[in-house]
């Protein structure tokens, strides 16, 4: 348990890795909100609408978790899409949404939670990259580069806000068992576990608890640090 509870935001958190990691704040005895475009939420954790696209949006979601749980201390920067197609038939539509949503709205978040974080001198931004923005993926062009994009925006913030005691990392998981990798045919699951040297998919709880470490008093002096939870798939990246 914290010693005091921390006002939590966890933007993407109604399902997935995003629920499991706001379910760990909520067990750690914080105060957590989330957003999603659909307002549903795991129990004891405040719905908040919001399109990460939308800067308005974000402003109105923002006020509104200040309004009930006070300033956000902890933003997880978790929101994301995929659009995945190989480059010669990718759209300029394809391209655009998935960095819009995954790279331009964790700009718009950190910026937002940055604002009372230097007022408090602290904070924690933490941002959901993935093994695939380390390693790239075919058919992933999109994707890839707004996840590889989010190591240099939190490297950059690190720079920037450290003085204020305020830490910025990234957390690249690789498989994890959700309702995307549920619909992975079964070939191309065995596939992919056969390059997973521990042999299996990840549980969200465990990418969870590495957010939830790097968000407490003990990961006080790590910051700029990109963290793999991959089983092994991405090693010496």
């Amino acid at each position: 348990m914290t010693s005091a509870a921390r006002s939590v935001l966890v933007t993407g958190g109604n399902r997935g890795i995003g629920r499991a990691i706001a379910v760990a704040f909520v067990a750690n005895g914080d105060k957590v909100a989330i957003t999603s475009r659909s307002g549903d939420a795991p129990d004891g954790v405040l719905p908040v609408k919001c399109d990460v696209t939308d800067a308005a949006s974000v402003d109105a979601a923002f006020a509104e978790v200040e309004a009930a749980h006070g300033p956000v201390e902890v933003l997880v920067a978790n929101a994301g899409i995929t659009a995945d197609t190989l480059l010669l038939r990718m759209s300029e539509n394809d391209w655009s949404r998935v960095i819009e949503t995954n790279l331009t709205g964790s700009y718009r978040v950190a910026k937002r939670a940055a604002k009372g974080m230097l007022r408090l001198r602290r904070g924690r931004l933490v941002f959901i990259s993935s093994v695939v923005g380390l390693l790239g993926s075919a058919g992933q062009v999109n994707y890839a580069a707004s996840k590889a994009g989010l190591v240099g925006m939190a490297r950059s913030l690190a720079r920037e806000l450290g003085s204020r005691s305020i830490t910025a990392n990234v957390v690249a998981p690789g498989f994890v068992e959700t309702e995307m990798t549920a619909v992975l045919p079964e070939d191309k699951r065995s596939e992919y576990q056969a390059q997973i040297p521990l042999g299996r998919l990840a549980q969200p709880e465990e990418v969870a608890s590495v957010v939830r470490w790097l968000a407490s008093e003990e990961a006080g002096y790590v910051t700029g640090a990109v963290i793999p939870v991959d089983g092994g798939l991405g090693m010496g990246h």
